[in-house]
């Protein structure tokens, strides 16, 4: 890659770090943000999830606005809103100010750093043969904010309480500001053709596949970024274990998305994708097996992290192998809409499940199955698309 391409690719990283890792270690909010407003952990989950689901709704406008315009005003404009509203509960921690606050927040995080925005600057920036490891790279920026802001957070909200700890996530924001410089680009690179239709490309099964498969991985990792702390206060476990086991997660996050950005150099797509999904099934019973502990806690976090972002990088690959980086914007987009409407189910779910129970079996039995549902969507890629991918790449 030429320089231009490295400062893009990092930048995108570190804006996914802000933005993910923040998003990550918000779970720490929940339960002082629920006894300090009132607005109950099911009304909470619900604007939680609602916010997922705003998000997913405008991932393809979001995704057009950056294949023809550029993502550097996108981000600056979403920055300055994501300072604002993270900062309001702070100062009046009222139930409509708390819902307002965690749905607008999302909005405006993913104009500073959603997949839909990020992985077509990324695609068109990119030559095809590193494409999966600068997404890989991208991907492994949520996991380097996991690790930092996790424990960052506990600390924070340990030493000067959750109002502060507040307060300081919403300055992060300010840093957006300069991370929206490469991604400013020439008209002329804006209007390379896209060499499918979208409206085409929406009428195929084959995407609408893929998209589904990555609507499981929304249930998934959302409900773990919003009730993981809450999920360990039910196992009987410290509650100060989230921080350790959001850092755990992060770090293993780092080498699952970089790994399997280099071993899309030399294998399929599909499979790969594939056995992800078969490892996050197989983590998740181990949860409902095993007897709880801190040592199944943090291994449970090894797995998951290792597959937590790694779905990005396949998942974006063969959108572009089978429809082109031209638009990518666009239809990565339409997959994170997917995305997000799984989220929306996770994070509700989760909520309503755990209120109604008093426990996650429910949650968890529901995952495993999704889980296989989604390595059986994507499978019968692999038999199509035998390749690997650096010997399709120059067609994408």
């Amino acid at each position: 890659m030429d320089a231009a391409a490295w400062r893009l690719t990092l930048a995108a990283a570190a804006l996914m770090a802000l933005v993910a890792g923040g998003r990550a270690a918000f779970g720490l909010f929940v339960s002082p943000l629920n006894s300090a407003s009132g607005i109950g952990l099911a009304t909470f989950s619900l604007a939680l999830a609602l916010g997922q689901l705003a998000v997913g709704l405008t991932q393809p406008l979001l995704g057009a606005l950056a294949d023809r315009a550029g993502a550097s005003r996108v981000i600056v404009c979403g920055a300055a809103v994501l300072i604002l509203v993270t900062a309001l509960p702070a100062g009046w921690p009222m139930p409509s100010v708390v819902a307002f606050s965690v749905i607008a927040g999302a909005l405006a995080g993913s104009a500073v750093a959603s997949n839909g925005l990020l992985i077509g600057e990324v695609g068109r920036s990119v030559p095809p043969a590193h494409a999966g490891f600068a997404v890989g790279l991208v991907g492994a920026g949520t996991s380097i904010g996991m690790l930092l802001l996790g424990p960052a957070t506990q600390w924070a909200i340990e030493r000067h309480g959750w109002a502060w700890a507040l307060l300081a996530m919403a300055a992060l924001g300010l840093l957006a500001w300069p991370l929206a410089a490469p991604f400013r680009r020439a008209q002329s690179l804006r209007a390379a053709p896209a060499a499918q239709p979208v409206a085409d490309v929406l009428r195929e099964w084959r995407f609408w596949r893929l998209a589904l498969s990555f609507g499981v991985c929304g249930f998934h990792v959302c409900f773990i970024a919003v009730h993981l702390p809450g999920v360990i206060e039910r196992c009987g476990l410290p509650p100060n274990l989230a921080g350790s086991w959001v850092a755990v997660s992060g770090a293993a996050n780092v080498a699952g998305s970089l790994a399997v950005g280099w071993a899309l150099r030399h294998h399929d797509a599909a499979r790969l994708l594939a056995a992800l999904y078969a490892i996050r099934a197989l983590g998740v019973a181990a949860i409902v097996v095993l007897p709880a502990s801190a040592a199944l806690m943090l291994g449970f976090a090894v797995v998951t992290g290792a597959s937590f972002m790694a779905t990005l990088p396949p998942t974006s690959q063969l959108v572009a192998r089978q429809h082109g980086a031209a638009r990518l914007g666009t239809l990565f987009g339409f997959v994170m809409l997917v995305h997000q409407v799984g989220g929306f189910a996770g994070i509700w779910f989760g909520g309503w499940a755990a209120q109604a129970t008093g426990n996650d079996h429910l949650l968890w039995c529901v995952d495993i199955a999704l889980a296989v549902v989604a390595m059986v969507l994507v499978w019968p890629r692999a038999a199509r698309h035998g390749r690997p991918l650096s010997s399709a790449a120059a067609g994408a």
